[in-house]
């Protein structure tokens, strides 16, 4: 966490296939404030009109995130004892994209940044990446879901832990704590990532949003509520082009052969 010189936040958007890449480019940090907070809702929207099937954020930096622009946050909240950010907003756009997100973290992920990949569905780390809440420090907490992002995936005493702590862990220990889900060779980490994505923009798209929709309800209304969804948001599977490919594929090819369209 820290503070820059204020800029125009900026965010390369490309399309790799069906990928849609999106690379942070706010120097020097990728300190996030509220009008990178915009410009992240309007790369999502982005790929979403691109009609990309799968979406990689990355950063082009040295870091991945170092957390808030802090000088932003105090000026922001001077007057007031409200952070008028549009943090959930941001954390919605994430969870409503249809497309599977995944986060391919380097150098420091802390903080805020450390939020922002926790915001994703995948989390895909170098080797060398240092994670970290460390809002306590400046006398804070995280302030975009991170304590309920890591008590989902590692358990409460995990998230009190890191969020009351603040230090720094290394990619290996919140992978084996099931808070990242892949660590590689810093020197691996753009081909694995793109390899992953390449994955699953070639999948069947309509069952993958639905997967997206049936862990969210899971996450945040149960077992029970998520099965009583479950009806409804499969309709749209069976009326899918690619589960007719699928189960002509498998019967003519076997199974995983299928070259889905994502319709």
């Amino acid at each position: 966490m820290g503070s820059t010189p204020a800029q125009t936040p900026s965010i390369e958007k490309a399309m790799d296939g069906a990928v849609a890449v999106l690379t942070l480019t706010h120097r020097p940090y990728n300190l996030i404030d509220k009008a990178l907070v915009h410009a992240m809702i309007d790369a999502l929207q982005w790929a979403l009109d691109q009609q990309a099937r799968a979406v990689v954020l990355r950063s082009g930096l040295r870091h991945f995130s170092a957390g808030a622009d802090l000088d932003a946050m105090l000026a922001d909240t001077r007057n007031s004892d409200v952070l008028d950010w549009d943090l959930v907003d941001l954390l919605n756009a994430f969870d409503e994209h249809p497309a599977p997100i995944v986060a391919a973290v380097h150098g420091t992920c802390v903080g805020g940044g450390f939020e922002l990949a926790l915001a994703c569905d995948l989390i895909v780390a170098a080797a060398s990446t240092k994670f970290g809440s460390v809002e306590v420090t400046v006398g804070l907490q995280p302030l975009m879901g991170g304590v309920q992002r890591v008590a989902h995936r590692a358990g409460a005493a995990r998230a009190k832990e890191i969020a009351l702590l603040g230090r720094r862990y290394d990619a290996a220990t919140l992978e084996r704590w099931n808070i990242i889900n892949r660590v590689v060779a810093d020197e691996d980490l753009d081909t694995a990532v793109m390899v992953l994505a390449q994955e699953l923009a070639h999948g069947p798209s309509v069952a993958n949003t639905a997967t997206k929709r049936l862990a969210s309800l899971a996450v945040s209304h149960g077992i029970a509520a998520t099965d009583a969804a479950m009806s409804e948001l499969q309709r749209a599977i069976f009326r899918s082009e690619d589960f007719v490919t699928g189960v002509n594929s498998y019967r003519e090819n076997g199974i995983g052969q299928a070259a889905f369209e994502g319709r």
